[in-house]
């Protein structure tokens, strides 16, 4: 039985472009700047982003750590979401590591933070307050359903942060698929941001990285760091050719996947056992719990379902997944997965 993987969009797998790149990879010591096919990606990544210059690291959280500890001193504070996926998923890298202060204010239903709350969560005057230096958005947002940041939105955030003199971040792991959900460039949503980092190993296909994108010298400045955190990666072009690929091919086709998502969430809408989240799906990500009639836990449905169906389902609260669609999700495995919570569910 063909395994059906709807946990993350992380399980993807290369393709066999990006493995023919990666074995055809001209490769140098990238920590002395050499290796060819990093530089070219790096160049790459940040014309797609519109920013000077980018940074090839491991993972998006070592992307989003190193912004981070560039934009920020010891005792220096970032506001953010208390959804966000550096407060909630990075170990509490930024404070065990950098000594930054977070300020989580809360995220809207749409990812968002009302900007009122941003206004009066700055700080810096009084000797009693850490110092903020940094606001730090998500597009898209994971926890909120995979929604999107309207550009009106980040914009707004954008000039509030100039207004204070403070520094701009995007966690914009999927920040593709926002661009394809908005129907513009990913250079159009990065633009009010100082910093951009992005994941190349999830929608994106690639086996390994992500890209932080920004100003030479804030790049200067993060190539120290990441040699701090053990991220320098000598030859590795044969990772950065596959996300090569990633950008010249894989980026145009997330549509595909928000349009499969869509079809997956109508036809699962059809199942008395299982209530989903209204609107989703906002892009590739379908968010929904059992009904309160079912009485099997998430874990037995979960079981059964990867036992009996080959479906691989994410288990997210008591009573709550996530379905998660890329590149290999294909129609029939959309048809399967219905099916197969029909027949257990109803």
């Amino acid at each position: 039985m063909k395994i059906i993987d709807l946990r993350s969009d992380t399980v993807t797998q290369p393709t066999p472009e990006m493995r023919e790149a990666m074995s055809k990879a001209e490769v140098g010591d990238d920590v002395y700047g050499e290796d060819v096919t990093i530089n070219r990606l790096q160049e790459m990544a940040a014309e797609m982003l519109g920013k000077e210059a980018g940074i090839f690291v491991p993972s998006g959280t070592m992307g989003n750590l190193i912004a981070v500890l560039s934009h920020c001193g010891r005792g220096d504070e970032v506001i953010l979401g208390n959804k966000a996926h550096i407060f909630l998923y990075e170990a509490g890298g930024i404070s065990a590591l950098g000594g930054v202060h977070s300020q989580q204010l809360p995220n809207l239903d749409d990812g968002r933070i009302a900007l009122e709350d941003i206004e009066s969560g700055i700080r810096g005057s009084d000797p009693h307050d850490p110092v903020t230096r940094l606001i730090a958005l998500e597009n898209t947002h994971n926890r909120c359903g995979g929604s999107v940041l309207p550009l009106e939105y980040t914009n707004q955030v954008g000039e509030l942060a100039k207004k204070h003199g403070l520094s701009y971040h995007l966690d914009g792991a999927r920040v593709f698929n926002a661009a394809a959900a908005l129907s513009v460039s990913a250079k159009e949503i990065a633009a009010p941001f100082d910093s951009v980092t992005f994941c190349l190993s999830k929608g994106l296909s690639a086996p390994v990285g992500s890209v932080l994108c920004g100003s030479k010298e804030f790049i200067a400045k993060a190539h120290r760091m990441r040699k701090q955190l053990g991220g320098g990666m000598r030859q590795a072009g044969v990772l950065a050719a596959a996300g090569i690929v990633s950008l010249e091919k894989m980026t145009e086709r997330l549509g595909e996947d928000h349009a499969r998502a869509r079809k997956l969430a109508d036809g699962l809408a059809g199942v008395s056992g299982l209530s989903l989240d209204k609107g989703t799906p906002h892009t590739n990500m379908i968010f929904m719990n059992l009904a309160d009639h079912i009485d099997y836990s998430t874990s037995e449905v979960a079981d059964h379902m990867h036992k009996q169906h080959g479906l691989r389902i994410g288990v997210t609260g008591k009573r709550r997944y996530r379905l998660v669609i890329h590149n290999w999700i294909d129609d029939d495995a959309v048809e399967r997965t219905v099916a197969g919570f029909k027949k257990y569910l109803g």
